[in-house]
């Protein structure tokens, strides 16, 4: 009787399990979401999103409900980090998710994106609306999907940040403000990944996407074993480019001295409207995007919650 008693609840608790898993496995970031956010965020309602506007306050609103919404935390008192660029208050919005591991929830990993943009450009047929349809909205909707994702399944054992960064068009200025603040508070900051442009796909004979400072760690390498696929590889002109120093990536590197990459599958060869009154959501490949977010769950997974910190700076 006792045999059976036990085996019974066996099978009940590996069922459960297999439920459980079978449910997170099926929670997939949906292109209606992915098309919903970027056309909100590039609307010309939204003036451009520069920094100090008040098209950028209603980014910032935005993204400050979806977090609410989806009972995602601010890290500091509000979600806004503000700061001063001269005379422009600029703020960075911070969502927070908890690990669920009683030691790795003491690190931390960053996802990132910019949700700034130039304001306006060059007039083209009357339009002079700088929407950044491509730069950054497509990061910031990445970013968002994601917190969306971690506050559904849980699947987190070290503690997220979700960072939108305003005044990257300005210098990096957010980045640098909301890193240095970081730094200062002594934050176990184990990865930073800013996700930057990812609103067009590369040619079908390339890597999905690529990332800066290639060579500086392990982590490309990781995230593709990760996922048990090549999903990030290397752009040759990258270094040439500059590209590792021109992200928001580039201030948690230099403050803490750790993997902090950008990820992009903009390439310069993809996409004609950088800085341009073109750059509209109607030219976003929302396939291409739904399918990057999904395929790169598996990866932040993976980054998120191994035992130990697999990602090191190749100098180490």
């Amino acid at each position: 009787m006792n045999k059976f008693f036990y085996a019974l609840i066996f099978i009940i608790i590996l069922g459960c399990k297999s439920t459980i898993e079978k449910s997170v496995k099926t929670i997939e970031i949906t292109k209606d979401q992915v098309k919903s956010s970027l056309e909100y965020l590039a609307l010309d309602e939204l003036e451009g999103r520069s920094t100090g506007s008040k098209g950028i306050e209603k980014a910032a609103i935005y993204i400050e409900n979806l977090f609410k919404e989806n009972n995602i935390k601010p890290y500091f008192e509000t979600y806004r980090d503000s700061f001063n660029v001269k005379d422009v208050i600029g703020y960075n919005v911070v969502g927070f998710i908890e690990g669920n591991d009683s030691d790795l929830k003491n690190e931390f990993v960053i996802l990132g994106a910019h949700y700034d943009h130039i304001g306006r450009a060059k007039t083209v047929d009357g339009d002079s609306i700088a929407n950044g349809a491509n730069d950054d909205a497509s990061g910031t909707v990445a970013v968002l999907e994601w917190a969306k994702y971690f506050s559904k399944t849980k699947n987190n054992k070290r503690s997220i940040l979700f960072t939108l960064f305003s005044a990257e068009e300005m210098g990096l200025k957010g980045s640098g403000h909301l890193s240095e603040r970081l730094k200062n508070a002594n934050l176990d900051l184990y990865t930073m990944i800013n996700f930057e442009m990812i609103g067009v796909p590369r040619a079908e004979n390339e890597i999905m996407a690529y990332i800066s400072g290639h060579d500086l760690s392990n982590m490309a390498k990781k995230l593709n074993t990760y996922t048990n696929t090549e999903i990030v590889g290397f752009l040759p002109q990258a270094k040439s480019y500059e590209l590792f120093k021109r992200s928001d990536n580039f201030p948690f590197y230099n403050q803490f001295g750790i993997p902090a990459h950008a990820i992009s599958t903009f390439d310069f060869t993809n996409f004609d409207y950088y800085h341009h009154v073109d750059d509209e959501a109607d030219k976003m490949d929302f396939n291409h995007m739904t399918s990057f977010m999904n395929k790169m769950i598996p990866a932040l997974e993976g980054m998120i919650n191994t035992p130990e910190k697999e990602i090191k700076m190749n100098y180490e």
